[in-house]
């Protein structure tokens, strides 16, 4: 090992050898096998410089093709950095545009949030208000139901009135025509009774001269005649009589009061003088309430409708025919 030396390929320098032999030597015997590996790696060297040769002329042969295609894509990096520069500030624009459209909508959302609980509490409040009205629906529908019971009774109690009304004014015409009948029977007798003064007179006046002349034929001898009472008394004329305009004067109290269907009851009955169709005048003190136009008369009361309304009656209000 001593006596060789590693050169490079093509500036290989054969070793010293030994004297007259022409041979490399070597202690030790070793001489066959380091004289194979120094072959082959001459071998080794040789085949990779003639590679490296072949690298390097492919290599300058594809240097301008790869340098144009460097520039291409250079470039094309270049416009592609360009692209993404002005996509880059798109993008901020449109992140920022975003933003301020995130930022009305989000605003937009509050304000209809909002709007949303106002809506919603006046929802509340309607179903609130609709409840109630509902109530007052059903209220009023009772209400209606009872006016309707209420009126068919009212009709029937005027249908009854009407009859009895009906017949009150059968039995008037028929008293009428009794009446006739009478104004007439005594017209004929008034005739008559004049007929009868008138005869009564003339012999009055037949007395009163018989008495004259009786008194003349006496008074020479000093008598005269006493006057004689008449048997029967002087008729006198007749004559219509006075219609009595003295009032009836009729007070009592309101027992009951129904202004829904504008009713009073008052404590005066037929007992007392009261008649259908009378009129009462219902008072406070000296203050004047309404009128009670009596409908229905029982005994000892009597039911009316209320008229002339100024004030609602109550119960113990007085009443009268005359204020």
């Amino acid at each position: 090992m001593d006596d060789w030396k590693y050169v490079p390929a093509g500036l290989y320098s054969a070793p010293r050898c030994g004297a007259g032999t022409g041979t490399p030597t070597k202690a030790g015997g070793k001489e066959l096998v380091l004289s194979t590996l120094t072959k082959i790696l001459i071998i080794l060297l040789t085949v990779s410089s003639i590679f490296l040769c072949g690298v390097v002329v492919t290599y300058v042969g594809n240097a301008d093709n790869y340098r144009q295609k460097y520039n291409s894509i250079r470039n094309e990096r270049d416009s592609l950095d360009k692209k993404v520069d002005a996509l880059t500030k798109q993008i901020n624009k449109n992140i920022s545009e975003k933003q301020q459209v995130e930022d009305k909508l989000n605003e937009k959302i509050a304000s209809l949030k909002a709007k949303t609980a106002e809506l919603e509490s006046k929802l509340e409040d309607a179903e609130r208000e609709k409840a109630i009205l509902l109530q007052k629906v059903d209220s009023w529908t009772s209400i209606t139901r009872d006016f309707y019971e209420t009126n068919d009774k009212q009709g029937q109690l005027l249908k009854n009135t009407l009859a009895e009304l009906n017949k009150v004014q059968a039995e008037q015409i028929k008293q009428k025509k009794e009446l006739d009948e009478t104004t007439t029977a005594l017209v004929e007798k008034m005739a008559i009774i004049e007929t009868l003064e008138s005869k009564t007179k003339r012999l009055l006046e037949e007395k009163s001269e018989l008495q004259s002349r009786l008194d003349k034929m006496l008074r020479p001898f000093g008598k005269a005649t006493a006057e004689t009472a008449p048997v029967t008394p002087p008729i006198d004329t007749v004559r219509p009589a006075a219609t009595e305009t003295k009032g009836i004067g009729l007070q009592g109290l309101v027992t009951e009061v129904d202004l829904k269907n504008s009713l009073a009851g008052i404590s005066l009955g037929a007992a007392d003088g009261v008649k259908e169709g009378m009129r009462f005048h219902v008072s406070r003190g000296d203050e004047f309430l309404c009128d009670i136009l009596i409908i229905d008369v029982d005994s000892k009361k009597s039911v009316g409708v209320l008229e002339l309304v100024q004030q609602n009656p109550q119960i113990g209000d007085n009443v009268a025919t005359n204020l």
